[in-house]
């Protein structure tokens, strides 16, 4: 989000200034940028909290730890018979596009292991299946969306702002404030220096 006093376009920001803006954003989001979900109660079970208020996807995290958990046992472990490899990647779309009320553990975990131990340690022919086999449940994970079930019978639903996005929102309106005082400033010393330097130069 943009905030007003920035500069209209054709007049960019110095480059050290803008440099600090960017960091600042980046900071005052930090705390949600990988929660990926509402920080609100009813997607509690969807977060993992880290520290005070940083908050991470637990299902992200569970993929990451599947996959690591995967690529690690293929590349130690003798691979087993074709009917194994079969049966794991027809196990991968099942569960990773299964019902909500299926454990992150079977939705995430494991479909990232399978892919992943398939990956490492499979015969070629098999890895190229099992790219294939992620590549699809990726396209229909996102055709599907995600799962916005809590919010359909929230209380909330009505607000302009509900309780799951009122602390982003509060960040950025404190990231706005601060930018904009950082970018008036610099216009206004910008503005003295040219005023100076143009009486500096004015000729006697």
């Amino acid at each position: 989000m943009r905030p007003a006093a920035f500069p209209a376009r054709g007049q960019p920001l110095p480059r050290a200034l803008a440099v600090r803006i960017d960091r600042l954003g980046r900071a005052a989001h930090a705390f949600h940028r990988f929660a990926h979900h509402p920080l609100c109660d009813r997607y509690a079970s969807e977060l993992v909290p880290l520290g005070r208020k940083t908050r991470v996807c637990r299902g992200c995290l569970l993929t990451g730890a599947g996959g690591g958990f995967g690529l690690l046992g293929g590349a130690l472990l003798p691979w087993p018979s074709g009917t194994a490899t079969v049966l794991a990647l027809a196990l991968v779309l099942p569960l990773a596009l299964g019902p909500p009320w299926l454990p992150k553990s079977l939705k995430r975990f494991a479909p990232a292991a399978l892919l992943a131990a398939v990956l490492a340690g499979a015969p070629w022919p098999w890895r190229m299946a099992a790219a294939a086999v992620m590549a699809g449940a990726l396209v229909a994970y996102q055709q599907r969306g995600p799962n916005r079930t809590p919010c359909a019978t929230c209380p909330e639903r009505s607000r302009e702002v509900c309780s799951g996005f009122a602390p982003i929102v509060r960040r950025e309106q404190a990231f706005q404030r601060r930018a904009h005082r950082l970018t008036h400033a610099t216009r206004s010393a910008l503005s003295l220096t040219a005023t100076i330097d143009s009486r500096v130069r004015r000729p006697l």
